[in-house]
């Protein structure tokens, strides 16, 4: 008898978690620390922001491709759709107050266009590119207003201290602007930071050459780079000396040897007292106010090795030898010129106006953060930032008010995540063949901080996404004390009775007769009732003021009024 051949296992599809059941928090009021920096940049209408309240965020779509959210306790990545400002405050009441380990924002500092952008959606229905899609039209003329007068200032300067609220002690934070915008931004970054607190203004050569005739061609962008404190992480990051360079840089050609070096100085400035200030081989470093760069046993080991160049004439300073064929590269200056903008035709490009290319994110995010650490920013736009924070295995916050950028984002990440995913799968089937078994070293791929993330809304709710916590939202934003005990309402206001009508349709006539008839078999209940829905169908305005009427002549005790969550 022939062995039945075992079914292939399928492969594990996405896990979509709908929210939990459990009720969200209540808005909180969160107090912030007063910017004390100076100089202090003023304008019309500057006012300090010393506290916001923080709403609750609902849970949307949760992107699980492994299934391990079943047993971790977090995903490796938040993507929140919301104004960031809401966003910020929703952070800090939900512990993540001086949690984060870096920050890079890329503010809009062009015009409103940055904000009303052109994105392709996803679906059958938006597959044409749609302007400021999510923005009524008093949204886009506030956001207009921002770059008209002094709102812009007021706007950046209330998100900066936000983002100082949550940044670690140690973390640092990167603003990426322009000429328009760079004076006005550093005096705000020095006055909620501190102006002892900028490490670098970085300039970044965008592109080559522009079409401008009367002016020289403005190519460049600049970034701030401040620090929260004087002990911030900082790895050295480097680029390889050119081949065309490599004369000019190890000019030196060692006898013998024929290899390639530069020599260069083997002390530092300041006088000490240690080792390194002792005098070698007949040698005071201490001429000139300086000490030996290493100690005097590291000296002789050098000198072994013969990497030491000893000068021709009495009294010269011995210098150390660097080989063009040992160099490391040379430390990344504050000019960068080597991060070309995306190409039209590259295969990062997402048809986003604002996007960064990934490789000045890696560079930020390697210099300034460690795997596992924390990288947030609240413009997220195209994703560039979670994407490069979740290849090279950080966590990562990101929030966008506008919708194409939450799904321009989350459709990235999807993809980064599945290819992780099949490279986690596949090491692990090598390990278990006994294949897989050398040593990792620097140049293997950092391993994610985790394969999954989750998207939120923040006061900005899908009521239609599940009722039970549509309802817990609404209760929460209204101030209403839930019973479980009433048949009929949902919960209490004070010493009035609510009544939250399914938001699967809105208040109609029929409703209310509903109502009428529950408070007629409670003829001695005359407590006010508030009526809670999406909207209410025309016809409920007549039935209510004859309500009203009734209330008047003293026929019927008790008040009704009505919210409508999409409205008021």
């Amino acid at each position: 008898m022939s062995a039945k051949k075992k079914a292939a296992p399928k492969p594990a599809k996405p896990v979509v978690e709908t929210p939990a059941q459990s009720p969200a928090p209540k808005p909180t009021e969160v107090k912030l620390g007063a910017a004390k920096g100076r100089p202090m940049l003023q304008w019309v209408g500057k006012k300090p922001l010393s506290r916001v309240v923080a709403f609750p965020a609902q849970l949307v779509e949760t992107f699980d491709p492994s299934g391990e959210l079943h047993h971790a306790a977090a995903a490796s990545g938040n993507l929140y759709y919301g104004d960031n400002k809401e966003v910020l405050a929703h952070l800090l009441a939900n512990g993540y107050r001086g949690k984060v380990d870096l920050i890079y924002i890329d503010p809009p500092f062009d015009s409103a266009a940055d904000y009303v952008r052109k994105v392709t959606l996803r679906g059958k229905s938006a597959l044409a590119k749609i302007e400021g899609e999510t923005y009524s039209l008093g949204e886009q003329v506030q956001y207009t207003d921002i770059w008209a007068n002094d709102n812009y200032l007021q706007f950046m300067f209330e998100r900066l201290i936000l983002l100082k609220e949550l940044l670690r002690e140690g973390g640092s934070i990167y603003l990426h602007c322009d000429s328009r915008r760079s004076h006005m931004l550093r005096l705000l970054m020095d006055e909620v930071f501190g102006a002892e607190s900028l490490r670098n203004e970085i300039v970044w050569k965008r592109t080559t050459a522009r079409s401008d005739s009367s002016t020289f061609n403005h190519i460049h962008d600049t970034l701030f780079f401040f620090t929260k404190g004087d002990r911030y992480t900082f790895n050295q990051r480097r680029v390889a000396v050119h081949d065309d360079d490599i004369e000019e840089t190890f000019p030196v050609v060692e006898e013998g040897t024929y290899r390639r070096y530069q020599s260069v100085v083997l002390t530092a400035p300041g006088l000490r007292n240690g080792e390194t200030g002792k005098i070698w081989r007949g040698i005071n470093p201490g001429t000139g106010g300086r000490h030996w760069s290493v100690p005097p046993a590291e000296l002789e080991r050098l000198d072994a090795e013969r990497r030491i160049q000893w000068p021709k004439k009495e009294g010269g300073m011995p210098r150390l030898k660097l080989y063009a064929d040992e160099h490391q590269g040379i430390a990344i200056q504050s000019i960068w010129t080597d991060v070309k903008v995306i190409a039209s035709q590259a295969n990062e490009r997402e048809d986003y106006p604002t996007q960064k290319p990934g490789a000045l994110l890696e560079r930020i995010i390697s210099a300034s953060s460690n795997p596992n650490d924390l990288v947030l920013d609240c413009f997220i736009g195209s994703g560039t930032t979670a994407a490069v924070a979740q290849r090279l295995g950080r966590r990562w916050l990101g929030c966008d008010i506008n919708k194409g950028a939450i799904q321009t984002t989350s459709k990235r990440l999807q993809g980064i995540i599945r290819c992780q995913t099949s490279d986690k799968q596949r090491a692990e089937d090598r390990a278990k063949e006994e294949l897989f078994s050398r040593v990792a070293d620097e140049s293997d791929p950092i391993p994610p901080a985790a394969l999954s993330f989750r998207i939120h809304r923040v006061n900005d709710y899908d009521l239609t996404i599940q009722h039970n916590e549509a309802v817990a939202l609404a209760c929460e934003h209204i101030g209403v004390t839930r019973t479980k005990t009433d048949a009929y309402f949902d919960g209490t206001q004070g010493k009035r009775l609510v009544k939250i009508i399914p938001f699967n349709h809105p208040l109609s006539p029929a409703d209310l007769e509903q109502l009428k008839q529950e408070l007629k078999a409670r003829e001695n209940d005359e407590r006010d009732i508030l009526l809670v829905c999406l909207g209410k169908e025309l016809a409920c305005e007549t039935w209510l003021t004859e309500w009203g009427r009734l209330r008047k002549r003293g026929d019927v005790p008790n008040k009704i009024e009505v919210i409508e969550l999409r409205t008021d």
